[in-house]
């Protein structure tokens, strides 16, 4: 490997220098923005390498925007290298910290035979604004190889092909200023060297000069000519809980809340009621506790049970119809209790090891108080009322959207001073509602100062929406987002999309798996009953390295509003206090702690880049396989867990599983057994598979297989 040496700051392809790297700010700091970025320039013209590299991923928009990367978590660099004329050529992936030093360099190999697509995996170890490259060069010890297998063959130049060699080695096994060699790897070449120029047989001579002991020297310190780098390229690595962890949706006015009979009227749950929730919580193994807005609810065309125009007496109103006297998105509705009971929540939450998100919807109700200090911030109609929100055919009379055309500025200051307020709070995490229908370059802007003042607060996007916009969202700095998971269905849909979000969206739009969410229960889950609830929880679970449930999940809660695909007597309009503890929540319970035990136990499972879909002769079964190479593990071991799912919530379904036997790391025609020991990470059995297996699941008694291979 090569001496760690300062690189002047890497630039992109556009000429834009790479961003400063994070740093963190008091609580409560309050500094000018960062500079915007420069306007994008023409890049530069460039004498191409005398290896080229081209084509690198990844890289978003030529390097305009940093690609993303996780602490501990591998990932793919990919180029197209090539050369002129016959002489092999190799290729390294080279990994920058923060400060331009070298991390760490991967050889890269050949992944699409005969398209000179190269690929090689790094993985960062720290948070901040790291960058990398990719290395061409000549192999002149490939080249040689190739040259004297043939001549020595047909004994052609066969002294001159030993010397060749053995010039080619001795350069190898000297150590210089850019490339040291251990010892005992020049030992390796040294005795390669005696034998070429040794008095023995020409073929055995080739052989040692050839064989696995020298070829693993030459791979771990190759010998490099014509040293051809790529521009260097941006990528932002983010702490774990940014692309990996398991959340728990909560109405904390639920928890806890309770009909006064003496009263005549339901009573609100408190943050102090809601934290007894919590160790439950913790118990199954989630990461995150997500609250859905905890501000004042306006009184003004506040909705009633299931979204009916007129509330009635006690009615509490959707928490995204944000505003009222006593406050906006900077307060908290006086029923849920206090700062200081916020803060005992957010402290009893991270004695449990669990992290607090808080929903962000950026509306308001017609009583919030930017309504009536800045009516500029929302759109006039033509009879000068303000537009409510609408998302045909849902309509939401409760709620103002704000026009971020009208005095940009100002809106853009009070979201960050209300953000900075929650975050000064305790609040780590942010799951932004709608972020589709406000502008980009708001959100840009947005994410950039925290991202710079606090690097740590993640953002998840709640962006149903076009491809295009949820990508971009992601580019510009949201670090998650939710997905088309919740209606993909079958095999095919599946395996495409699992494919989709793990290799080609992956560098911008991290995926967050939920089943169900306070908005959306999807035909799929009302006719499946309990088994379509056990099906998308181990999809969810095991598909992406983020996933989450809905509160209420554990009571299979499948009928829908008519007409709508949401759940019927909806939380948002109404006080939902569960029986926990009961037993009919327990199953499922049951299953959202295996999981999540399951997901903590597998370094597969908690990354996002490598999967394969396996085929499968059943239109209902779906095999998927997710691997951790060795070299990236606390053991050095390999860790690979499949996962095979009966789709179907109704019958039992038989397969066949063809297995890509390469992508579990076997290669049979090294002599490695095409046989799968696996142990069932659901039901505690050992099994023997083979290339070709057969499976028969049951939904009624186990859905899928999660299986180990040992």
């Amino acid at each position: 490997m090569s001496k760690k040496k300062s690189h002047r700051s890497p630039q992109v392809s556009d000429g834009a220098p790479r961003r400063a790297a994070a740093r963190d700010a008091p609580v409560g700091h309050v500094d000018q923005d960062p500079a915007p970025d420069p306007k994008p320039q023409p890049a530069p013209y460039g004498i191409i390498g005398r290896i080229p590299v081209t084509e690198l991923s990844p890289v978003i928009e030529g390097g305009r925007w940093s690609a993303k990367a996780t602490v501990g978590e591998p990932f793919p660099v990919r180029a197209t290298v090539f050369r002129e004329g016959h002489d092999a050529y190799g290729a390294t992936a080279v990994l920058f910290k923060p400060d331009g030093t070298e991390h760490s360099r991967a050889e890269m190999i050949e992944v699409e035979k005969g398209l000179d697509r190269y690929e090689g995996w790094l993985m960062p170890d720290a948070e901040g604004d790291w960058s990398f490259t990719v290395e061409g060069y000549s192999d002149p010890y490939a080249t040689w190889v190739h040259d004297a297998t043939i001549k020595i063959d047909a004994g052609i130049d066969v002294d001159l092909m030993r010397e060749e060699g053995s010039i080619v080695l001795e350069r190898a096994a000297a150590s210089t200023p850019e490339r040291t060699l251990p010892a005992k790897a020049a030992e390796v070449l040294g005795r390669a060297v005696a034998a070429l120029r040794g008095p023995g047989d020409a073929k055995a001579a080739l052989a040692a000069a050839t064989s696995d002991e020298v070829r693993e020297v030459l791979a771990a310190h190759p010998l490099r000519d014509f040293v051809s780098p790529a521009a260097t390229f941006p990528l932002v690595v983010h702490r774990k809980l940014a692309m990996c962890g398991a959340w728990y949706e909560m109405f904390p006015r639920s928890e806890g809340s309770y009909f006064d009979e003496k009263l005549g009227h339901w009573v609100s749950g408190t943050f102090v009621t809601a934290a007894k929730r919590l160790p439950a919580v913790a118990d199954m193994g989630f990461d995150v506790i997500y609250l859905t807005p905890i501000h004042p609810i306006g009184t003004t065309n506040r909705k009633g049970r299931n979204n009916t125009l007129e509330a009635k007496d006690g009615d509490p109103g959707s928490p995204y119809g944000i505003g009222a006297k006593e406050g906006g998105h900077d307060a908290i509705h006086p029923e849920l209790g206090t700062f200081d009971e916020f803060d005992a929540f957010v402290a009893r939450a991270r004695d449990l090891g669990l992290e607090v998100a808080l929903d962000i919807a950026l509306q308001c109700s017609p009583d919030h108080p930017w309504v009536h200090d800045h009516p500029e911030w929302f759109t006039k109609r033509a009879d000068g009322t303000i537009a409510y929100a609408e998302n045909p055919p849902k309509k939401y009379q409760d709620i103002y959207p704000l026009n971020f055309d009208n005095d940009p500025d100002g809106i853009y200051e009070a979201i960050r001073a209300m953000l900075q307020t929650w975050i000064d709070h305790g609040v780590t995490l942010f799951r932004v509602d709608n972020p589709h229908t406000k502008p980009l370059n708001f959100w840009q802007k947005l994410l950039a100062h925290f991202h710079d003042k606090h690097p740590g607060v993640v953002f998840l996007a709640e962006a149903f929406t076009r491809p295009a916009m949820m990508r971009t969202l992601g580019a510009i700095g949201f670090h998650q987002s939710y997905t088309y998971f919740t209606w993909r269905h079958t095999k095919e849909e599946l395996g495409d999309y699992f494919t989709e979000v793990a290799r080609e969206t992956s560098a911008m739009l991290r995926p967050s798996f939920w089943p169900t969410t306070h908005d959306i229960l999807t035909p799929y889950m009302t006719h499946g009953g309990a088994s379509a609830f056990a099906i998308r929880a181990v999809l969810a679970a095991t598909g992406s390295p983020t996933w989450g449930i809905y509160s209420g999940y554990e009571f299979i809660e499948s009928t829908p509003r008519p007409g709508f695909e949401e759940q019927i007597d909806n939380e948002k309009y109404e006080f939902k206090p569960r029986p926990w503890g009961s037993p009919e929540a327990e199953g499922m319970t049951t299953l959202l702690t295996m999981l999540n035990r399951i997901r903590d136990a597998h370094p597969a499972l908690q990354q996002l880049h490598d999967i394969t879909i396996h085929p499968t002769t059943d239109e209902q079964t779906l095999c998927f396989s997710k691997r951790m190479r060795g070299k990236f593990t606390a053991d050095g071991r390999d860790d690979i867990v499949i996962v095979v799912v009966n789709l179907d919530p109704h019958a039992a379904r038989d397969s066949l599983i063809h297995f890509d036997l390469s992508a579990l790391g076997i290669d049979v025609a090294a002599g490695d057994s095409p046989m799968l020991e696996v142990h069932d990470e659901m039901s505690g059995q050992d099994f023997v598979w083979g290339p070709v297996t057969f499976v028969r699941l049951d939904p009624r008694t186990q859905c899928a297989h999660i299986v180990k291979v040992k």
